[in-house]
């Protein structure tokens, strides 16, 4: 018998998709194991001058693939950045929002 794993091994954050889009987007992040069960998560969007402009996560969160929708329909158009933090792993991706 094997044992299969199903959680994620190792951190990571997706590009968002659509990219650009025009007035919602997808964004998808794996968490691994972390060994505790469970991760401080926080996903949040900023600006080109780096104010924050949304908190989508802030929550520990089990192992597991998860995917966050941002709705931008009261944001303009422009280039925009989200970081993912859960517990050590930290990434920043840019999108861009056409409308």
């Amino acid at each position: 018998n094997e044992e299969i794993n199903i959680f994620p091994a190792q951190f990571s954050l997706e590009q968002n998709y659509p990219n650009p889009f025009n007035p919602s987007t997808k964004i998808s992040f794996s968490i691994p194991n972390v060994g505790s069960g469970l991760a401080l998560t926080v996903l949040k969007v900023y600006d080109i001058l780096g104010n924050e402009i949304a908190t989508l996560v802030n929550e520990e969160k089990p192992s597991g693939v998860y995917e966050v929708e941002f709705n931008a329909s009261q944001i303009s158009s422009g280039i925009y950045f989200y970081k993912l933090q859960a517990g050590e792993f930290s990434e920043t991706m840019k999108m861009t929002i056409l409308k």
